[in-house]
């Protein structure tokens, strides 16, 4: 018997390793454990807390797919003709717009050279 535990349990690890891995955030089993266990703490309302929890992260990752499609809509704008899913698509606009998920507009600062625009000071 303990062979055959041994072999399942080598055979779940090796089908989790295998499959890949997505780069999106919690949803509602990480955020509604989260909220059961706040929920716990704060005067024994996990239900309660599992359920805000679990809202809470169906709307976070809301969020973040609405985000991925409107950045895979500027990278077909750019790319007309690109194939790949629109996570592919977020994913190469982020590279190429120096982005985060969660940030449509880079957060690098413009390089422009100092007093360009600013007129010269008499002395």
């Amino acid at each position: 018997m303990k062979k055959y535990l041994m072999l399942a349990a080598a055979t779940g690890l090796l089908a989790t390793s295998l499959t890949t891995a997505q780069a999106e955030p919690g949803g509602c089993l990480k955020y509604g454990a989260a909220g059961a266990v706040g929920g716990h703490v704060a005067n024994h309302h996990g239900v309660l807390g599992a359920m805000g929890g679990c809202v809470t992260g169906m709307y976070v990752r809301h969020r973040y797919r609405k985000e991925a499609r409107a950045k895979a809509a500027l990278y077909d704008k750019e790319h007309p003709g690109a194939k790949g899913s629109y996570e592919e698509k977020a994913t190469a606009y982020d590279v190429e717009h120096s982005t985060s998920p969660g940030q449509m507009h880079s957060t690098a600062p413009a390089t422009s050279a100092p007093n360009a625009t600013a007129p010269a000071q008499p002395e």
